[in-house]
């Protein structure tokens, strides 16, 4: 095993499958000789040259809709943006061609493509370079939309997502980069389909999704120290939701708490009550919660922007009102 930065592992995955398929690209601004604005290509430009690790325009329509073009002729894109707020540029390509094609050719043509962009809050960046969009992409029928929360899921779900014949949205978090842990030395793939319960419990149950799994962690930690025994699932995809692996939980804890760093309306937390509530509603002892962003533009300002996002403080004094601790 090696501790790996979530940069790293993500720069693992890109090597190894460059490596594995000649037919596999990198494609964005930077990534080339600076790397990266986050250091994920970091020394792959050098080691693989322009015509794999490719230097885009700032003009993101257009190098996504080349990508999409390039995976319909065989070839494997991963295409980088740089914040998921500029994928709003290339969403005409992204739904109208490579989440249709598949479908609208009779399986004739396909568009294995990863789109890979962070969101989120890091620290004040603002409104225009800190959304969370995946509501969007989880609204669009033939995406696949993952967002890995740890390095190993990083590493092993870029892998997999890779090698989808389905495109495949990949999102990631800006905040996380720097997060380390563990990933074994041998090659691993991490399927694209199913939550996991990163903590066993009884008494309630926490559901997050990349960054707000750590809050829910951390919440976890402090209300065990009160005796409550928290079950903490990590959702890892968001299109298709694991709904029975909630279910499950949920007929054992019988209370849930949805943690996103998003706003609430139309959201994943909605999406995520939703289906509790046609599933497994006779089994709640309590209404569900949801724990999300204040519903306005990320703020510029330090103290506006932490007074708008949520953190696992949020989460533990949420969960306790669930629980009718307060």
């Amino acid at each position: 095993m090696a501790e790996l930065a979530y940069w790293e592992a993500l720069r693992r995955a890109h090597d190894e499958e460059l490596a594995h398929d000649p037919l596999v690209i990198a494609m964005g601004e930077d990534i080339g000789v600076a790397g990266g604005t986050y250091k994920v290509t970091l020394g792959l430009y050098g080691k693989y040259g322009e015509e794999r690790i490719i230097d885009t325009p700032i003009s993101e329509n257009s190098y996504t809709g080349i990508g999409i073009g390039a995976s319909m002729a065989g070839m494997r894109p991963i295409i980088e943006i740089m914040s998921i707020n500029f994928a709003l540029l290339a969403l005409d390509t992204l739904i109208n061609a490579a989440a249709k094609i598949r479908y609208m050719s009779g399986g004739r043509a396909q568009c294995p493509i990863v789109m890979r962009t962070p969101g989120g809050t890091a620290h004040q960046l603002a409104a225009q370079h800190s959304a969370r969009l995946s509501r969007l992409f989880m609204g669009t029928p033939g995406l696949r939309v993952v967002t890995p929360s740890t390095p190993l899921d990083a590493y092993g779900m870029l892998k997999s997502a890779v090698r989808c014949n389905d495109p495949v949205i990949f999102l990631e978090h800006e905040s996380m980069y720097n997060l380390k842990g563990e990933v074994p030395d041998e090659e691993t793939f991490r399927p694209l389909e199913g939550a996991g319960v990163v903590r066993e419990g009884t008494d309630i149950t926490l559901i997050g999704y990349n960054y707000s799994v750590h809050w829910c962690l951390t919440a976890a930690d402090k209300l065990a120290q009160e005796g409550i025994h928290a079950e903490v699932i990590d959702l890892r995809s968001l299109k298709p939701i694991d709904r029975e692996t909630i279910r499950r939980s949920i007929e054992k804890t019988h209370r849930v708490l949805v943690a996103e760093e998003d706003e609430a309306p139309v959201g994943v937390g909605s999406e995520v009550i939703a289906g509790i509530i046609e599933d497994c509603f006779f089994a709640l002892d309590a209404q569900p919660v949801r724990v999300h962003a204040a519903d306005v533009p990320v703020p510029y300002n330090y103290s506006l922007e932490k007074a708008a996002i949520p953190d696992a403080k949020d989460v533990y004094q949420s969960a306790l009102k669930v629980l009718g601790k307060v």
